[in-house]
């Protein structure tokens, strides 16, 4: 396959994953390369994503590196081969790229646990909130850069409304929830959609209080974006004015994991977070 030199972030993360297997196997460039039938500048470029590899070719690199656990190896023989044309690619002329590659990962997410303290989250945003915040933006926007995000952040949106959708678990400040971008209609709009989609069977929607006794955070909003093996998971930061921040190292996955948990501890269940927001529509 030739090689790419603008990789997806998924292809990125598969060469990393099989730069791992090989450093732990103690293959090394050169006994990879002669594994493969390639030189090392290929094994290099593959372990950066910019060489795409077969489902064959990673199941027999697997094999050569000793990967027993085989749950993980079918999670990367299902991220080989070109890159997925889907919705997304249409917005790489007109968004940074770590907007169009954080779409296709949420396409392949199997579960998300976010966290906000300032801001709706993006995949529960309703079109107006949405704009409200674009054109809160400093510096601000050009109309046309304003709508390009608008369209590509609804989009997104569409995960939650599959066939089989994945769970999705926010844990929303209270603080987030008082702010009035956009005027008092947009703001009952935004509560109200909240409510509704609290109601699927996946979505689960908490509040953590300004009364809560503590509030662990790392300082800033980010989504935790379960994999199909929890190797493959990933931290995505804030991404709410355009840039954001992708981590997958396993200490990173740990930390992040461990403050979601703490935050579950002080939020609201879900039948009294309905029941804080219901309050809050009641009385805006």
């Amino acid at each position: 396959m030739p090689p790419t030199n603008n990789p997806t972030l998924r292809q990125r993360r598969l060469g990393a994953e099989l730069r791992k297997l090989r450093e732990r196997s103690g293959f090394t460039v050169t006994q990879a390369a002669a594994h493969l039938g390639v030189n090392q500048g290929r094994v290099s470029m593959i372990e950066t994503g910019r060489s795409a590899l077969s489902a064959d070719r990673v199941r027999s690199l697997a094999s050569a590196y000793a990967c027993s656990d085989e749950s993980l190896v079918d999670a990367l023989v299902a991220m080989a081969g070109r890159r997925t044309r889907g919705w997304w690619e249409g917005y790489r002329e007109h968004l940074p790229a770590a907007l169009v590659d954080l779409a296709e990962v949420e396409h392949h997410t199997t579960g998300f646990r976010v966290a906000l303290a300032m801001h709706i989250p993006a995949l529960l945003q309703t079109t107006d909130h949405a704009r409200a915040l674009f054109r809160a933006v400093v510096p601000s926007m050009r109309q046309y850069e304003i709508e390009h995000r608008l369209t590509h952040r609804m989009k997104r949106q569409g995960v939650l409304y599959r066939e089989e959708p994945p769970p999705y678990a926010a844990l929303i400040h209270e603080s987030a929830l008082r702010m009035g971008f956009g005027g008092r209609e947009v703001k009952r709009g935004q509560l109200g959609h909240l409510l509704d989609m609290s109601e699927l069977p996946h979505v689960s929607v908490r509040v953590i209080p300004f009364e809560a006794e503590y509030y662990p955070s790392t300082g800033q909003s980010f989504d935790y974006l379960e994999g199909p093996v929890p190797q493959l998971d990933t931290v995505q930061l804030d991404t709410h004015h355009g840039g954001c921040g992708f981590l997958d190292a396993e200490a990173q996955l740990s930390k992040y994991r461990a403050v979601l948990d703490h935050m579950e501890s002080c939020a609201f269940g879900q039948a009294e977070s309905r029941d804080f927001i219901q309050n809050l529509l009641r009385d805006s």
